[in-house]
């Protein structure tokens, strides 16, 4: 990932088990999104949508912060070079964009962890997570509009679905950076841990997730995204067809039987 030196590379990825851990990694600039960052993001969705061993994927930043967003100073250094920063921000909204569809489309539950403040791009990433859980010291903020710009990764398909329209102008139009608290009540975080023992709380509910029924959690990730685009019978359909494809594995026998012989089950993920 552009570094022989895993310490040094934009973005690591750790696994345990069944769970990969992606870490942001420049956290001198607040974990921003640059070129390097959005490449190597892209290349850890596909290298844990691809590997049948990782069944949930944890993303998190390294130090303070989330992500602060897109790389503002890169994006200047562009614009002073170019006359204006449009083909960079096209080019780094692929990668954005890339990944953000990688992990809404992988068969596997991924949360984002947000240690710290997650403003711009690092808002846009932070809510694509099928899980949501913040540090009580994280803060949401937009802040596209803020410099002259649109939103992007994402956040204008999820944000009027989490908290409605006028709400989602709103967080766009004003700014205004969200407590975590704030973001939970409005929906847009599931859990908010206490920020001494946050990355062990993270872990510990991502881990729960990979050692799930895992093919049943990401058969409901792709029923709630169709949902999107279908009507009742289309979409009662899809239930139909996905909880009968539930019922030809291995952790539908396991679960059943140990619902029958009341003790907890153990799930492969298969």
């Amino acid at each position: 990932m552009g570094s022989n030196d895993a310490s040094e590379a934009p973005v690591r990825i750790e696994r345990s088990g069944g769970l990969a851990t992606i870490t942001l990694n420049r956290p001198q600039a607040f974990n921003a999104l640059d070129l390097a960052l959005g490449e190597a993001l892209v290349d850890a969705a596909i290298t844990c949508d691809e590997d049948a061993s990782v069944r949930a994927v944890m993303i998190t930043g390294e130090g303070r912060a989330f992500c602060g967003g897109g790389d503002i100073r890169q994006m200047r250094e562009c614009a002073d070079a170019e006359g204006r920063a449009a083909a960079f921000l096209k080019k780094l909204t692929l990668t954005l964009h890339a990944a953000v569809a990688t992990f809404a489309r992988m068969p596997k539950p991924v949360v984002t962890a947000v240690n710290g403040p997650a403003a711009g791009a690092g808002f846009s990433l932070a809510v694509c997570g099928d899980l949501v859980v913040a540090a009580d010291t994280a803060t949401f903020a937009l802040a596209y509009t803020a410099i002259g710009l649109a939103p992007d990764g994402g956040s204008t398909f999820y944000l009027p679905r989490l908290v409605g329209a006028k709400r989602a102008f709103a967080l766009i139009a004003e700014n205004r950076p969200l407590s975590a608290a704030e973001a939970q009540a409005l929906g847009l975080v599931n859990e908010v841990f206490p920020a001494d023992s946050f990355a062990a709380d993270a872990e510990a509910l991502a881990r729960k997730l990979a050692e799930g029924p895992t093919l049943a959690l990401g058969a409901a990730k792709k029923l709630l995204m169709l949902s999107t685009e279908s009507g009742l019978e289309t979409q009662m359909e899809h239930e139909r067809r996905a909880i009968a494809d539930c019922a030809r594995s291995d952790d539908f026998v396991a679960g059943s039987t140990a619902f029958v012989e009341k003790r907890k089950p153990t799930f492969e993920g298969r």
